[in-house]
């Protein structure tokens, strides 16, 4: 009995790997909202992020807030590598990030330990 105990589990550890890493996953996405000629969108930082792709109006000055809601040490660094951006986003408090938006284009983001991204999508 135990062996098909341990064998069921490690079938199911199997599933459970080949879905994260092979799995289609869903990408949550958000258009920036445009108020008195500028946009911002509000991004949490929680176990990665939320949204991870953000769709911003190009000529139109940007700023994503991020707030970091989770402890973890490689969360505590947004690094926009295309733009030059390498932003401290301290636990509980919202962080703004200025994006130039003067070209269209695709700019991608990611955590300090590159195991988190997102992705800037300028129109």
């Amino acid at each position: 009995m135990a062996k098909i105990i341990i064998l069921i589990t490690g079938l199911a550890g199997i599933a459970f790997i080949a879905w994260w890493f092979f799995g289609k996953h869903t990408v949550q996405t958000k258009m920036a909202k445009v108020s008195k000629n500028k946009q911002s969108v509000d991004i949490a930082v929680k176990g990665g992020y939320s949204p991870e792709k953000v769709i911003l109006k190009r000529g139109i000055p940007a700023t994503l807030n991020f707030k970091r809601l989770d402890s973890a040490s490689c969360l505590d660094h947004v690094i926009f590598s295309d733009l030059g951006i390498n932003q401290k986003l301290p636990e509980g408090k919202v962080e703004s990030v200025k994006i130039d938006t003067t070209k269209a284009g695709e700019y991608n983001w990611q955590c300090s330990m590159n195991m988190f991204h997102g992705k800037v999508i300028v129109k």
